[in-house]
């Protein structure tokens, strides 16, 4: 897949979520060290790390996020199908345990910063299951499993599965963290967008992007 020599694009269907983050990163500037490819029609997001409505995570870079053209549309096959990579600093020790307490605090937070009726003030209950799985080329670890929690865009519960690859770069004090989501089964074509948005990955940014 070619990389896109287009303008970055900061759109996210219904609701973005630049709304709840703050500080100083400017996402319009920050140049990646790094390719993954935006896809014609695809929204793209970045923001710092730390999270702001996941400060209990604990590692600092950046966020890159990539939405399927139908994220944010319920009747929409790509509904809530999207993927972001956490490029951090230094070597971290990821387990799947790490991967299922990141995926929780994330989560977490990210459903009680967006919804829109917290009248009741009922807490946020989200579950998560990762289990470290064959591991893929390329990849250090890779890891599988699901999150369940509210659809604050339905207002109702919803199951979302997950892919999750962990990767060093020769020569890059850096750890790369892709994740892959979607309601839909492993066995639903929506993955094999998705997928091929790691398969093209390049720890080196590609010079059709500069």
């Amino acid at each position: 897949m070619k990389y896109s020599a287009v303008i970055l694009f900061f759109f996210v269907p219904l609701i973005s979520f630049s709304q709840i983050t703050t500080g100083e990163f400017d996402p319009l500037k920050w140049e990646p060290p790094y390719s993954l490819d935006f896809p014609a029609g695809w929204g793209v997001e970045r923001f710092q790390i730390p999270i702001s409505f996941a400060p209990k995570i604990p590692y600092k870079g950046v966020e890159d996020i990539r939405f399927m053209p139908g994220w944010g549309k319920a009747e929409s096959s790509d509904y809530w199908s999207y993927a972001f990579l956490w490029y951090l600093d230094g070597h971290q020790k990821i387990s799947a345990n790490t991967v299922e307490n990141n995926l929780k605090e994330y989560y977490t937070g990210l459903v009680a910063a967006m919804q829109v009726d917290s009248s009741d003030n009922k807490p946020v209950t989200v579950k998560t299951s990762i289990k470290k799985g064959k591991t893929q080329k390329g990849d250090l670890k890779t890891f599988y499993g699901s999150v369940f929690m509210p659809d604050y865009m339905a207002n109702k519960p919803i199951a979302l599965y997950c892919k999750v690859h962990l990767k060093f770069c020769a020569g890059q004090n850096n750890t790369f963290i892709f994740y892959e989501i979607s309601p839909k089964p492993y066995t639903d074509n929506v993955w094999q967008s998705l997928d091929i948005l790691w398969t093209d990955f390049s720890c080196e940014k590609s010079l059709e992007t500069k």
